[in-house]
């Protein structure tokens, strides 16, 4: 696995929607991808709040990485059908950001009515994959645009609307 360190900005865009969900909710979080960015923020960040984090992953490099941090509070989980992931327990934040990214518009929805904020990366335009047609049939909708690639919040219980790009404004 080859960090490409001239992306390392874009790969981490996604920081501010992610750190404002985890802080504006409440129990456990999933993300749905691992990632040398969010897998160890997600951690760390759930750790601190005594939070359940379940890392699911299909791709096996990155589940070996993820697997360095599981512990009591932190369970990672190889998937090879991403059906299998659990949509019907109730989950404080979902981060999308996995391979094969057709799937992440199918998976943002699968989690929409237990999920109170499913954060996704990647959402610029150009749609390629049509994901921001399934991120429209959320309630409500912001997009982070400072960066690209652009991370975006949905939810269908509370207004992200008003969200700005200040961590600690929720």
């Amino acid at each position: 696995m080859r960090i490409k360190y001239d992306q390392a900005k874009g790969w981490s865009s996604h920081f501010t929607l992610l750190i404002k969900a985890i802080l504006a909710s409440r129990g456990p979080v999933a993300e749905v991808g691992a990632g040398f960015f969010s897998t160890p923020l997600l951690h760390w960040m759930c750790k601190s709040l005594g939070r359940l984090l379940i890392t699911y992953e299909n791709e096996r490099e990155f589940y070996k990485f993820a697997k360095n941090f599981q512990d009591k509070g932190h369970k990672v989980k190889f998937i090879e059908n991403w059906d299998k992931m659990d949509f019907r327990s109730r989950w404080g934040v979902v981060f999308i950001d996995h391979h094969p990214p057709q799937r992440r518009g199918v998976d943002a929805l699968n989690f929409q009515n237990v999920a109170d904020y499913v954060v996704m990366h990647d959402t610029n335009p150009p749609d390629k994959y049509k994901w921001r047609k399934d991120l429209a049939k959320f309630k409500y909708q912001y997009d982070w645009t400072e960066l690209m690639p652009w991370a975006s919040v949905v939810s269908n219980f509370h207004d992200v609307t008003k969200w700005d790009n200040n961590i600690l404004n929720t």
